[in-house]
């Protein structure tokens, strides 16, 4: 199995745009005969929260319904980062997207404080299972906290998929913290972070794998969009830069 981090740089707000970088980037992690693919947080709007009221949608809104047609055309898992509304609020939210079967919710539960005041927090842990594979995602904030990690671990997941929007000193911390989630629970752990203006900071970008052992396998640089590509098979990881690609 081929799980793959997308990192790209969102633009505040723009769905359509947002959309399309998407799309390149999905096509990139079929060329590469992938199985898995997930964004950074938010990656649809970029992590803006003053205006994730007005940018939130319905989990069944068409206009992600692209998503779902790459999905069973290409056999491929496809998680994507949305400002959601629920009853309660709004939620920070990946939708994924799995073959022939309905769009699924995961919604972030631990909330930073910063959070609080735009975003509700969801419920349950979603864990996906994929080639007898178990893939658990965590957004941000609570992929840092090491109660999180115990809780998919006790799920029996078997790769954490980090979906986060951190600047350096969120980076900082979470390559310290990462390896030690997956020495903890010999779990592979996999982080898509996006790149550029994020809210009041810059996210750096440099998305990454580690090893059940918490060996750093693959890393992106600061700047760049594309793809860190983790193969279960070889049980190595690489990166894949974006190029021009004409869909």
């Amino acid at each position: 199995m081929k799980v793959c981090a997308a990192q790209l740089r969102p633009i505040a707000g723009n769905f359509a745009r947002n959309r399309a970088k998407h799309l390149e980037l999905i096509e990139l992690a079929v060329a590469q005969r992938a199985d898995v693919v997930f964004f950074p947080e938010l990656s649809l709007t970029g992590f803006e929260p003053r205006l994730a009221d007005s940018l939130a949608v319905d989990i069944n809104d068409h206009r992600l319904d692209v998503f779902q047609a790459w999905s069973d055309q290409h056999n491929l898992f496809i998680g994507v980062g949305m400002p959601i509304t629920v009853d309660a609020g709004v939620q920070i939210s990946m939708v994924w997207f799995t073959p022939g079967k309905a769009r699924c919710l995961y919604s972030k539960q631990q909330l930073h404080a910063d959070e609080h005041p735009f975003f509700v927090p969801g419920y349950e842990q979603l864990v996906l299972e994929r080639d007898g594979f178990k893939l658990a995602p965590g957004i941000c904030y609570e992929s840092l906290q090491m109660s999180h990690a115990d809780e998919v671990a006790a799920l029996s997941a078997e790769f954490y998929l980090a979906s986060v929007a951190k600047p350096a000193g969120g980076l900082a911390k979470a390559i310290v913290h990462y390896p030690a989630v997956a020495r903890r629970h010999h779990m592979s752990v996999i982080m898509a972070n996006c790149v550029g203006p994020s809210d009041d900071f810059i996210s750096v970008g440099q998305s990454a794998a580690w090893s059940v052992r918490g060996e750093l396998l693959a890393q992106m640089d600061a700047e760049s969009e594309g793809l860190v590509v983790l193969d279960t098979v070889s049980g190595r990881a690489s990166v894949e830069q974006l190029a021009n690609i004409t869909l």
